[in-house]
């Protein structure tokens, strides 16, 4: 059976990945395994002395540990295998460890900050499974999900990373039997709404007919599948939080770059806008 990779870090005051990632494993009959990061900056004394800074650095991780054996046992989960290493780069560590031949899934909850940190993006470029990031900014959430789809691409890349999206909600859904809905955003700049240059209505109505057969092989019922113009990070924002989703899943185009891995402005702008929990589904584009 694959594996779902729940990452724990220390002093964490956001939404528990620990009792959340076992939960989400049951409902998708994946193994939890729990990794638990430790790490911490010295200073004074801790920083000149290593004597001092590796009685610290036990001391740390076997308060760690004790910690998160607790929570297995308020949890009736003790069985579940978990590790507690001393790491610098979680990011590196995690996606380095983390292989499709035996994960299914990594979990992480992202900081108490409204953004990701610098950690959550390497994770979401580098990332070779899907993704699970909880929020701790939450909607009033209802049992939605919400998978964001482009419908309008004729490149293979961007097919097969829509196919891998449609897989990986419907299996969320069912798993969690929760509603399952599609967004699809036709790129229509703002000057152009603006000056009333394109009527956004008739080209809604066209891309529902063009799409009509794709739509009908995905399963959903037409009241589930949304299509808009506009900005795609500001549409499907709006549109999660008018579901209240619990879920979004949005593919990730992992691509190397001048600055390094990117997996593209549109998806990074959606990312930073999202309040529900995020399932990034990666997949790295050859054509550089």
């Amino acid at each position: 059976m694959d594996k779902l990779f729940i990452i724990s870090q220390r002093n964490q005051q956001q939404t528990d990945a620990i009792s959340a990632g076992i939960l989400l494993a049951n409902q998708l009959g994946l193994l939890p395994e729990i990794m638990a990061y430790s790490y911490e900056s010295f200073s004074g004394d801790a920083y000149y002395n290593p004597r001092i800074a590796g009685a610290a650095r036990v001391q740390i991780l076997a308060d760690d540990k004790t910690r998160v054996q607790l929570l297995l046992g308020e949890l009736d989960a003790n069985d579940v295998p978990f590790t507690n290493i001393w790491c610098k780069t979680l990011s590196e560590h995690a996606c380095e460890h983390v292989h499709p031949d035996e994960y299914a899934m990594m979990l992480k909850s992202i900081h108490e900050s409204a953004h990701f940190l610098p950690m959550d993006w390497q994770l979401i470029r580098h990332t070779k499974v899907p993704l699970m990031l909880l929020s701790n900014n939450p909607l009033n959430r209802t049992k939605s999900i919400l998978m964001a789809v482009d419908l309008g691409s004729n490149k293979p890349s961007k097919q097969a990373l829509n196919q891998a999206v449609i897989t990986q909600a419907h299996k969320l859904a069912a798993s969690t039997g929760h509603d399952l809905h599609l967004g699809f955003v036709i790129r229509l700049p703002k000057i152009l709404r603006d000056m009333d240059l394109v009527n956004s209505r008739t080209l809604i109505k066209d891309a529902y007919q063009q799409h009509r057969q794709v739509i009908e092989e995905i399963g959903l019922d037409k009241n589930h599948v949304h299509i808009m113009a506009g900005d795609a990070d500001m549409c499907l924002f709006e549109l999660s939080c008018r579901l209240k989703a619990q879920y979004l899943v949005i593919g990730a185009r992992q691509r190397q770059g001048l600055l390094g891995h990117v997996i593209g402005n549109t998806a990074e702008s959606i990312l930073a806008r999202i309040r529900s929990n995020v399932l990034v589904v990666p997949h790295h584009d050859e054509n550089q």
